[in-house]
């Protein structure tokens, strides 16, 4: 089997508009970050400015967010589009849930203009009631992609959650950088939890235009395929990320059996 990266990685989480957020600050440094993702393999990528469900709910306050976004937008498409005129460059938002019920009928708050949505919690903390705020979602037509699950805080504790999140309808995005430790120890197990687990539907890189993509993706690439995990890899970042671009589900991703030492902490933290 050819590697990942010669195949065509798909990203779904990152923050390249430019000054819009917390990502690039600008133009040039969103092109030398959508450089460096074009170096390890990437040939898609949606990426996702931060947008509160509070603004979605008052028209005045969308539409002037949502044209802030579609200026910086525009003038990183037309560049990228010069510069790397073989790379699939879209756009939708991660949509901070800081009220339960979202309007995400605007197609630019959602992945490509597809049914798919990525959502976050607010202040990477778990707020109470969250089964219900995911079905309501899904009852309106849309797909929920929780970002990364394994940072919440006391995640550790509560790993069962992310099950109940994937029963009520959504869908986990990890982060690359968690597997290789960026986010600290507890954010690692999670993220290994949830491969034993067979739990994640996606892997992306939640790129901030700084220099923490290093070699994180590489990391993943090669944790995996010493697990014997080669067709979970290709799922994780080839595959299942095409298939939201196609607003189709993802496919399952088979259990992680894993054969490194990092297993016997994972197990001695959840248990199994």
């Amino acid at each position: 089997m050819a590697p990942a990266e010669s195949r065509g990685i798909g990203d779904l989480h990152s923050h390249l508009v430019p000054a819009v957020d917390d990502g690039a600050c600008s133009l040039e440094e969103a092109l030398d970050a959508v450089e460096r993702m074009v170096e390890r393999g990437v040939r898609s990528i949606v990426t996702t400015p931060h947008l509160n469900a509070s603004t979605t709910k008052v028209s005045r306050d969308r539409e002037a967010r949502l044209a802030e976004v579609d200026e910086a937008w525009n003038e990183v498409c037309g560049a990228v589009k010069v510069r790397f005129p073989t790379l699939g460059f879209r756009r939708g938002h991660e949509v901070m849930l800081d009220i339960p019920d979202p309007d995400l009928s605007d197609p630019r708050v959602r992945l490509s203009g597809t049914s798919f949505v990525l959502v976050e919690w607010p202040r990477l903390q778990i707020p109470p009631q969250t089964e219900p705020v995911i079905e309501r979602i899904c009852a309106e037509g849309y797909r929920p992609i929780i970002a990364h699950p394994e940072r919440y805080r006391g995640m550790v504790q509560t790993i069962d959650l992310a099950g109940a999140w994937r029963r009520a309808g959504a869908f986990l995005q990890v982060n690359n950088g968690s597997l290789a430790g960026r986010y600290g120890d507890e954010a690692r197990d999670v993220a290994f939890a949830l491969l034993a687990r067979g739990w994640i539907d996606y892997f992306s890189s939640d790129f901030h235009a700084r220099a923490h993509l290093r070699t994180y993706l590489k990391y993943v690439t090669t944790f995996l395929e010493e697990q014997a995990a080669s067709e979970q890899l290709e799922l994780l970042t080839v595959t299942n990320p095409a298939r939201v671009l196609d607003d189709e589900m993802p496919l399952p991703v088979p259990i992680v059996e894993m054969r490194s030492g990092l297993w016997s902490r994972v197990k001695a933290i959840f248990g199994g």
